[in-house]
């Protein structure tokens, strides 16, 4: 069964930084594309980044110019490292990596970043 675990949660004062990593274990096909996403109190799930098995990034306009997603497909790793954390930026963080045409999703790291 696939599994992808996040780390690298955890509590930043704002303008902080932090880097959250996900690898995706117990798979025998190839990781397409890589995805964080995020889940704030009382809010539906927002996607984040991608980062596409061809190379190609994209971010939610929120984001841009604080966040950079990378990815290992040697390692089956997607990264996202935060800088400037806003208190706004407090959610459930989680990867997803879509194999075999399905989207594959971890439990989430909690990021929560102090006025």
């Amino acid at each position: 069964q696939v599994q992808l675990v996040e780390s690298g949660g955890g509590l930043v004062q704002a303008g902080g930084s932090l880097r959250l990593s996900c690898t995706v274990s117990a798979t025998i096909f190839s990781i397409n594309s890589m995805y964080w996403y995020r889940q704030a109190p009382g809010k539906q799930r927002e996607w984040v980044a991608t980062f596409t098995r061809g190379g190609t990034i994209t971010y939610t306009d929120s984001v841009k110019g604080r966040f950079v997603i990378s990815a290992d497909y040697a390692k089956n790793t997607v990264y996202l490292q935060m800088d400037s954390l806003k208190p706004e930026d407090t959610a459930n963080y989680y990867c997803a990596a879509d194999i075999a045409a399905v989207r594959n999703w971890g439990k989430g790291t909690l990021v929560t970043v102090s006025a």
